[in-house]
């Protein structure tokens, strides 16, 4: 008896420490994996290559389909829920056009166009806009390394051209301030700009503002004082907002000239108080407008020009309205290039073209503070857009 008690004791612990051994190894193993499940993030190219599906080798904004699947994100991504798509001003009057400004159709035409390319990047104008949200998650590569946490709200700062976007169901659309609210995911990448809604702004007027920073923030850059500057379309929320930047830089010695097209944007411009001349022409008849540049400036034109419009075919009244010393800023996204080449060739221009970028250093700041400092610009804003 006594024997087989002692061995009764001595196999007991030997069982017990197999089993807690086996059930340790097993809480391991399942931990590790649990641990290796949740690390296991894609890891993502800084500008998003890794979500092009067709053609392979190019950036997502020349490429004609993205992967938009939202269901994971990479390890570098922002996953946003979109609330409202502010569309670029020519990508949004094309798409009118188009569906005859029935609202119907145009939910319809901007679905298409991200079911087909996982992007919206207008098939004819080739521009996007970009979009207000609020960041739903971070990847895990940019936890703590910027500047933003789940919950943040945020416009983007990148064209909806290279932005993967899933739309879920279009709520509203508003043709006159260009915005379409949505239930809606959005992918930012890595190298992708954002700037978080400032608190004593209201949302969609900071967002509206945010649109066009490039346009303003570019205008200060180039105004020198004592300048004529020329901006065409300057009754739009670009324009604007170039005029009160091109004014502030000028000077008193300056001349800022605003042209614009409706005899609404022409009396709310007026309105502003900034420009020097205000003149509603027809930016696509060149030669009549030139005449008009003309007699206003003694012959001596302009030293720069600012094209904000959202029509084609008003290259030529850029070129011809600028000193052959001087700078044309093409901002708008329906410019044509070729013909503005082309055309500053013919006519014996040496005027210097630049391509509107909708990026400059502090883009964001410079023009939001615009909006603080005058109280006449923030007051139509405001009715326009908030």
């Amino acid at each position: 008896m006594n024997f087989l008690y002692v061995n009764f004791l001595y196999k007991h612990p030997i069982v017990n420490h197999t089993s807690t051994a086996i059930h340790n190894n097993t809480t391991t193993n399942n931990i590790n994996k649990n641990k290796t499940l949740i690390q296991k993030m894609k890891k993502g190219n800084k500008y998003g290559i890794h979500r092009v599906i067709s053609p392979k080798g190019v950036l997502p904004q020349p490429a004609n389909k993205l992967d938009n699947n939202m269901d994971e994100i990479y390890d570098n991504e922002i996953l946003i829920d979109v609330q409202t798509l502010n569309i670029d001003s020519a990508s949004f009057t094309q798409i009118e056009e188009q569906a005859g400004g029935d609202k119907a159709k145009i939910a319809e035409i901007m679905m298409d166009i991200v079911e087909k390319q996982g992007k919206h990047r207008n098939p004819v104008t080739g521009s996007g806009g970009m979009l207000l949200g609020t960041v739903e998650k971070i990847g895990d590569a940019l936890v703590d390394k910027i500047d933003l946490k789940v919950g943040d709200k945020i416009a983007t700062l990148v064209s909806l051209s290279l932005t993967p976007l899933r739309i879920d169901k279009i709520k509203d659309i508003r043709p006159d301030v260009d915005q379409v609210d949505i239930d809606g995911k959005a992918i930012l990448f890595e190298s992708g700009i954002y700037a978080k809604i400032p608190t004593d702004l209201p949302e969609n007027l900071a967002l509206s503002a945010l649109d066009v920073a490039g346009a303003p923030a570019q205008t200060a850059k180039l105004v020198k004082p004592g300048d004529t500057v020329l901006i065409i379309g300057a009754g739009g929320k670009s324009g604007m907002l170039c005029c009160y930047e091109a004014k502030k830089r000028a000077g008193v010695t300056g001349t800022v000239i605003g042209l614009t097209h409706s005899e609404k944007s022409t009396n709310r411009l007026k309105a502003l108080e900034i420009c020097d001349y205000v003149f509603a022409v027809n930016a696509t008849q060149p030669v009549s407008v030139l005449e008009l540049i003309e007699e206003v400036t003694n012959g001596e034109m302009c030293d720069l020009t600012i094209n904000n419009v959202n029509i084609p075919d008003t290259e030529m009244t850029s070129i011809l309205c600028t000193k052959d010393t001087g700078t044309v800023y093409f901002f708008s996204m329906a410019t044509n290039f070729t013909k503005a080449a082309l055309g500053a060739e013919g006519v014996g221009s040496d005027v210097t073209m630049l391509v509107g970028n909708g990026y400059t250093k502090g883009h964001a700041e410079i023009t939001l503070q615009l909006l603080r400092e005058s109280e006449k610009l923030r007051k139509i804003f405001t009715e326009l857009y908030a």
